[in-house]
């Protein structure tokens, strides 16, 4: 089988001391590429050297709502430079969290659209993240200008309305090790069979969410254990492994814009 771990942040910095480590692992397990996500001005300034010194890593740029508060506009522009690099092949994560409110209401949506924006801009799909915005997000994505590049919703954690709701504007939907988890995934297990097998990613959203039976025994998730994720989704919907496996891969390289034949 050939995985990709379409969303994970191996450039924390409780990776430095055994990044191409953690990699080899991922192979060894049949994960062979891996999209590393930004989340602030200076983990994508980390994550694209990382990813153009190795074959098979890519990176997206962006900021996370969490983080909504110190963008800036000059911000977005190094972001934008930094885009051109032929290793980003998304913008994001990107989106609005009203859990945690790190960042306030509006200053998040305002945020929000610009990096829409931006996306359309430089034809990257959108990396989202939303969590708890009671069908706002789904509002601003229905008013704005449709993205071109399209997106997916990563980790998703929604009602099965939204769930749908986002397929109806193009979205991927990603996967995590929630679906492993017995009581936290059982929504998630419910409705997952209703995803189109072409619209369906995984991910592991490292160094959180570790799938179970893993995070009995590891505190930090990894790219490796993606390939939990991938088995239990299949199983949930009633698939033979190998041949989700080849969905999931094909339809990861089509969003990110990348050539599988490029990946063996």
């Amino acid at each position: 089988m050939r995985i990709f771990d379409s969303h994970c942040h191996i450039d924390d910095k409780s990776y430095d001391a055994d990044f191409q480590e953690t990699l080899d692992r991922a192979k060894d397990n049949g994960v062979i590429a891996c999209m590393l996500v930004g989340i602030t001005l200076k983990t994508c300034r980390k994550a694209v050297p990382l990813c153009e010194a190795r074959t098979h890593c890519f990176t997206s740029v962006g900021i996370h709502p969490h983080d909504a508060k110190s963008c800036t506009e000059e911000a977005l522009a190094e972001l934008k430079e930094l885009s051109k690099s032929p290793v980003v092949k998304a913008w994001g994560e990107t989106g609005l969290d009203f859990n945690r409110m790190f960042s306030p209401r509006d200053v998040q949506e305002k945020w929000f659209v610009r990096q829409m924006q931006l996306a359309g801009e430089t034809q990257l799909p959108l990396i989202i993240h939303e969590r708890d915005t009671g069908g706002r997000l789904l509002e601003i994505l229905r008013t704005e200008s449709p993205l071109e590049a399209g997106g997916v919703v990563h980790c998703f954690s929604g009602s099965r309305d939204e769930m749908h709701a986002y397929l109806d504007l193009g979205f991927y939907i990603g996967i995590t090790g929630v679906i492993t988890h017995k009581d936290r995934g059982k929504d998630l297990r419910a409705m997952v069979h209703e995803i189109p097998e072409d619209r369906l990613l995984v991910e592991t959203d490292a160094p959180y969410l570790t799938p179970s039976p893993e995070r009995n025994k590891f505190r930090r998730n990894e790219p490796a254990f993606v390939k939990r994720v991938l088995e239990k989704t299949a199983d949930v919907r009633g698939q033979d492994v190998k041949s989700l496996a080849q969905s999931v891969f094909a339809n990861t390289c089509r969003l990110y814009g990348i050539n599988p034949d490029t990946l063996e």
